[in-house]
């Protein structure tokens, strides 16, 4: 496995007030077929929904209550646009990918003719993009690289050092160490408060829902069947 199994992304998950607004857009302005619409699995009261961008990978959208109590601020919730600042953590802006420069021109054109302004193409060497917006402030691009990204020629040893990244440590960034799973399952790390977890829980509450085993969690927290049951 190239990238220790890592090869695509699944999904990536955008918060919104008004599902059915984000899921026009994208069907109509992209062209993107919603493939799933239910109530979130563990999560009361939300809404997920997936439009296909391939088999398998897909923008889920996630709706709540809460969320459309929580106001927009430029340069802290959003960006506005891809060249400007919002908070560390939060989706800068979201790049979808096509496969030539004929398919992107063909998806500005799309775009346009659905009254939405798009900026591009730029040539940034590594890719073509062109870059418009979504609705609640979303900021998007469309991408496409005729030849992957060749790391010798695209780190720049000047923002290399003002990222304080040593030569060693480009090298470890360049050629990630390989993991052979055991044979046995690795246990669970003691909690340490230092590293990243997830947010809206006590320190205790954390500690105790990592102390549940992972065959309990499997069990207990799954959910497999689809909200439409489908005859053979």
């Amino acid at each position: 496995m190239t990238n220790n199994g890592n090869n695509g992304i699944h999904h990536v998950a955008i918060a919104t007030a008004d599902i059915k607004s984000q899921i026009d857009y994208f069907n109509d302005v992209l062209g993107l077929e919603l493939v799933a619409l239910y109530w979130m699995h563990g999560v009361e009261g939300a809404w997920h929904g997936f439009l296909k961008l391939n088999d398998h990978c897909s923008i889920a959208f996630v709706e709540t209550p809460a969320i459309a109590g929580i106001e927009h601020e430029l340069g802290v919730t959003h960006s506005g646009n891809a060249a400007q600042p919002c908070a560390g953590g939060a989706m800068q802006h979201v790049a979808l990918n096509v496969d030539t420069l004929d398919d992107l021109l063909a998806m500005r054109d799309r775009i346009r003719s659905r009254g939405v302004t798009v900026i591009g193409p730029i040539d940034h060497g590594m890719c073509h993009s062109i870059y418009f917006a979504g609705p609640e402030d979303l900021s998007l691009e469309v991408a496409t690289s005729a030849a992957p990204i060749d790391g010798r020629a695209w780190i720049d040893p000047e923002v290399q050092g003002l990222a304080g990244i040593s030569a060693d440590e480009l090298e470890r960034y360049r050629h990630p160490e390989p993991f052979t799973p055991s044979n046995e399952p690795i246990p669970q790390p003691d909690f340490d408060p230092a590293k990243p977890y997830p947010r809206g829980y006590s320190a205790e509450e954390y500690r105790r829902i990592i102390s549940v085993p992972d065959d309990v969690v499997l069990a207990k927290f799954s959910e497999t069947t689809p909200p439409v049951l489908l005859e053979d």
